[in-house]
């Protein structure tokens, strides 16, 4: 090991070190912002060079050879300590400044994002924030977008992808409504009630449940009712209206949920199929991000309850 090839194995040596704390390859690349095929390279050019293997990979798993535990075990403190003097020399030179252009969902800008961005611009008040708020998925790259916030599970693979939090799909109605029709007690229920839903093109929607107690068993339900919006918002509005039961994301309806003006129902049931689970901050790729977007990325996670 005296003659390593390579200063830029201390590159492949701290994605080890990665890989250790995440115990996945696919966390790991997530971490460090990279794609997993150039993580797991990496990962075979420094098992090439030292000439043992130091990660065992199964179809389920990936743990640490003994080699492999040994290596990670001397390296993490160096590697924390070089980290921690990087950013605080940094720090003492760069500012956090510049204008930050977000693209966002618009039920989840205007009820989650909006009242606690005044909370991040009192800390940085050198940055701007432009922030436009649609449905609509638009090209970051093509619109000058340096972050994108998106409810979906399908992630471009032309961006970096970074979790926010997770999200559940509820079933909700007003008080006045449930009174006036009843509460459902089982998903078949919902054949006599008004159903409110996204479109589907022409047809009327099916809703998708599974049982939390069982969940191997999955029931599929066909309903219908007065309204079909594409937009979350509108569709809470009428629920709280009392048109009927809603089909919302959670963070579309928490706010009404807690006031008390809306009450969720059939909550033994799970919704599947329905909207994502989780919520995530896109970055174009790019080697060197503003340290603007990096520090507001890594706010949104901290605000949102996800921390590195």
């Amino acid at each position: 090991m005296a003659n390593l090839k390579s200063d830029a194995l201390w590159h492949h040596l701290y994605w080890l070190t990665v890989l250790a704390e995440q115990k996945s390859f696919t966390r790991a690349a997530e971490r460090l912002e990279v794609s997993k095929a150039a993580f797991s390279q990496k990962i075979k050019e420094l098992e090439t060079e030292v000439g043992i293997a130091l990660v065992s990979r199964t179809t389920r798993s990936v743990r640490l050879t003994s080699a492999g535990e040994k290596l990670v075990a001397e390296l993490q403190q160096p590697f924390a300590d070089i980290q921690k003097s990087f950013f605080a020399i940094r720090d003492m030179k760069e500012s956090v400044q510049g204008l930050i252009r977000i693209t966002a969902p618009v039920a989840f800008a205007r009820q989650q994002l909006l009242p606690c961005l005044n909370e991040f611009l009192k800390s940085y008040p050198q940055v701007r924030i432009q922030l436009e708020v649609e449905d609509r998925i638009v090209p970051m790259v093509n619109e000058g977008f340096d972050i994108a916030i998106r409810h979906t599970n399908n992630l471009p693979e032309t961006s970096i992808a970074l979790p926010l939090c997770s999200t559940r799909t509820l079933l909700v109605a007003s008080k006045a409504y449930l009174a006036a029709h009843g509460v459902p007690r089982h998903p078949n229920d919902l054949s006599a009630h008004d159903c409110l839903y996204y479109p589907r093109g022409t047809e009327l929607p099916r809703w998708i449940f599974e049982e939390i107690a069982n969940p191997m068993s999955q029931l599929k339900v066909n309903v219908k009712g007065p309204l079909a919006t594409n937009n979350s918002e509108s569709i809470r509005d009428a629920a709280l209206s009392g048109m009927g039961i809603a089909m919302l994301p959670d963070f579309s309806a928490r706010v009404a949920i807690e006031e008390g003006q809306l009450e969720e129902v059939l909550m033994d049931w799970r919704i599947i199929e329905a909207f994502a689970d989780k919520i995530w901050i896109l970055r174009p790729y790019t080697i060197h991000p503003p340290r603007a977007v990096l520090v507001f990325s890594r706010w949104l996670q901290g605000r949102f309850g996800i921390t590195e």
